[in-house]
C-alpha cells in the first residue's frame, strides 16, 4: 500500500436535495429527530439549505438539506438526491496535492470556505483525459478536520 500524507478521518456531512426543501425537513428534522443547527445560502453555488445535525461536538455528522435558489440553473443541488458526502481530512493542502499528481480529478474552484467554516474542496464525480479519477459518479467533499475532530477520531 502506498504511504499517503494525510488520513480520510470520518464522515463530516451527507447532503441532500430537492426542489423544495421543506419535505426534506419534515422527514429528517420532523420525522427523524435530527436537530436543526443553521442555514446556509449562497446565489452563486444556487443552494438554500439547512442544516441538521446527529450526534454531538467532533463526532457530529452534519445531513444539509438543500434546494436550489432557481432550478433551471447550474449546479443543480437537487440532482441527484443524495448530492454529495463530505469526508474529515486530516491534511486537506497534503491530500489535495498528493491526489492531484496521482490523476484525480477536483472541480473549479480549488481549496475554499465551506458553509460551515472549514476549507473544503470537491472531488469531480468523474474523471477525464488530463485527471483520469474521479468520484466514480458521487461528488465527493474533503474538508479539513479542526483539532479536537483529529483528536477524537484519531483516538
Amino acid at each position: 500500500m502506498t504511504s499517503r500524507p494525510f488520513r480520510v478521518l470520518g464522515v463530516q456531512q451527507i447532503a441532500v436535495g430537492a426542489t423544495d426543501k421543506s419535505r426534506l425537513r419534515a422527514l429528517w428534522v420532523d420525522l427523524l429527530g435530527l436537530a436543526l443547527e443553521g442555514e446556509f445560502r449562497s446565489e452563486r453555488e444556487n443552494v438554500d439549505e439547512d442544516i441538521a445535525v446527529i450526534g454531538h461536538g467532533p463526532l457530529r455528522v452534519e445531513v444539509d438539506l438543500m434546494q436550489p435558489i432557481d432550478a433551471t440553473r447550474s449546479p443543480r443541488v437537487h440532482e441527484p438526491a443524495l448530492n454529495h458526502i463530505g469526508l474529515w481530512i486530516d491534511d486537506l493542502a497534503a491530500a489535495v496535492v498528493w491526489l492531484t499528481d496521482k490523476g484525480l480529478r477536483f472541480t473549479p474552484g480549488g481549496i475554499r470556505r465551506g458553509a460551515a467554516g472549514h476549507d473544503v474542496c470537491f472531488i469531480h464525480p468523474k474523471g477525464h483525459d488530463q485527471a483520469p479519477h474521479g468520484g466514480e459518479g458521487v461528488l465527493i467533499e474533503l474538508i479539513q478536520a479542526p483539532p479536537e475532530v483529529i483528536a477524537a477520531l484519531s483516538a
